[in-house]
């Protein structure tokens, strides 16, 4: 008798008034193509190597090899090949920004086509029968910078909110149920964001409790992770797991993204109540009643961002929900050995609404959605957010050092 996955299996939820999402199976979680206790992997891993053989993603690739030197049409607007190239194109138009505004080049993907990656961990890369298709699957991950263009866009304050959406205080839990987007003050108490344990110890309780006063009606708060980013951090930055020790990021993420989606937002929350699936906090042990019970009302995944000194370059930009709530995310799925998670990327719209927090200084919180379960178009579903090059700064100006923690937070 073959074995049967325990891996869980999400219902497809989507927002009233949202587009379907350009995905594998009509959006439906690989989890339910499981073959004798696979979790889906198997069908991901065959459909990624049969999108490659397709020829979409190198059509891309070959579209925009192939223009001519300068902007290319996109149907989104004018997209462009470098950064600079985008700067220079804002500047000769003299695009117009607000207060605390700021005009830049932002990186979005341009094709519109499921993408996949297989993590360090999937024994795919250790077998020597299916070399040949892990050159294939690594080639096509890579070239995934080589689909997307940078787009102009402009920043607004964030702390301004209630200037564009009159009586909304930024500093709120409304802000973040209207836009996705919000701030907070922090004085932490923890002295060294580079130790894991003092972050998970001392971090982890500060922001569960800035949760539970944030948002009315609030039960219960997870802190589950945290990533510290430092360009600059000349210590050791090894990432062991098992230590629940993320190690120190060098890289910043730039490129429009978000971390969940309408199946991954339920699936981590159910991974984490079940099992402690890569927890690094306060351990919870929940049976699969308790957890369809907690997750049938209200929850909420949002990530918080807090500086370790004022955010120079690198800053973290955050798009509001109401300008892309009718646009449909893309899928890439995260093939692992047993489960398949999913993020999302985005294509370019000039109407979004971007925001940032200029000089960000060491005890303001940035806060973003991820995931909310409510799905009646009553509340943000989530933002979308990515890393950007302050074109204003010099070029020795110190890249952002922050620690950033993911969250979810029940009702």
């Amino acid at each position: 008798m073959s074995e049967t996955s325990s891996a869980y299996v999400p219902p497809l939820e989507l927002t009233d008034g949202q587009a379907a999402p350009i995905a594998a199976n009509g959006g439906v979680s690989y989890m339910s193509f499981d073959r004798g206790g696979d979790a889906g992997t198997s069908a991901a891993i065959e459909d990624a190597l049969r999108l490659i053989d397709s020829g979409g993603g190198q059509a891309v690739i070959d579209l925009i090899d192939n223009a001519p030197p300068g902007p290319i049409e996109t149907k989104w607007g004018l997209g462009f090949r470098r950064y600079a190239e985008c700067l220079e194109y804002i500047r000769a138009n003299n695009v117009q920004v607000p207060a605390g505004g700021l005009a830049i080049p932002l990186r979005y993907s341009i094709s519109e086509q499921p993408s996949y990656s297989i993590v360090s961990s999937n024994a795919l890369w250790h077998d020597p029968e299916r070399e040949g298709d892990a050159i294939r699957l690594r080639k096509d991950e890579r070239d995934e910078v080589r689909r997307c263009l940078y787009f102009p866009q402009v920043l607004r304050d964030a702390r301004r909110i209630d200037e564009y959406y009159p009586g909304l205080s930024p500093y709120s839990a409304s802000s973040m149920d209207k836009l996705g987007v919000s701030l907070a003050h922090c004085e932490s108490k923890c002295q060294n964001f580079y130790n894991h344990l003092e972050v998970e110890r001392v971090f982890y309780q500060e922001m569960e409790e800035l949760l539970l006063d944030f948002f009315p009606g609030a039960t219960d708060a997870l802190v589950y992770n945290h990533d510290v980013f430092d360009k600059h951090y000349e210590g050791d930055r090894t990432e062991n797991q098992e230590a629940k020790n993320p190690g120190v990021n060098a890289n910043y993420a730039n490129l429009v993204h978000n971390d969940l989606n309408d199946n991954s937002g339920r699936v981590r929350c159910r991974e984490l109540l079940t099992k402690n699936l890569r927890n690094f906090g306060r351990q919870v042990s929940y049976t699969e009643a308790e957890a369809d019970k907690k997750m049938s009302r209200r929850f909420m995944s949002i990530n918080l961002a807090k500086p370790m000194e004022t955010v120079q370059q690198n800053p973290f930009v955050l798009c509001a929900w109401p300008s892309f709530a009718d646009q449909p995310y893309i899928n890439n799925y995260r093939i692992y050995d047993d489960r398949v998670g999913e993020t999302t990327r985005f294509t370019f719209r000039p109407e979004h609404e971007w925001y940032w927090v200029p000089e960000q200084q060491v005890n303001e919180v940035s806060m973003l959605k991820c995931y909310d379960s409510v799905i009646d178009g009553s509340v943000s579903r989530w933002s979308f957010h990515t890393a950007c090059i302050n074109p204003d700064l010099p070029d020795d100006a110190p890249c952002r050092r922050n620690v950033v923690v993911r969250s979810f937070v029940f009702f």
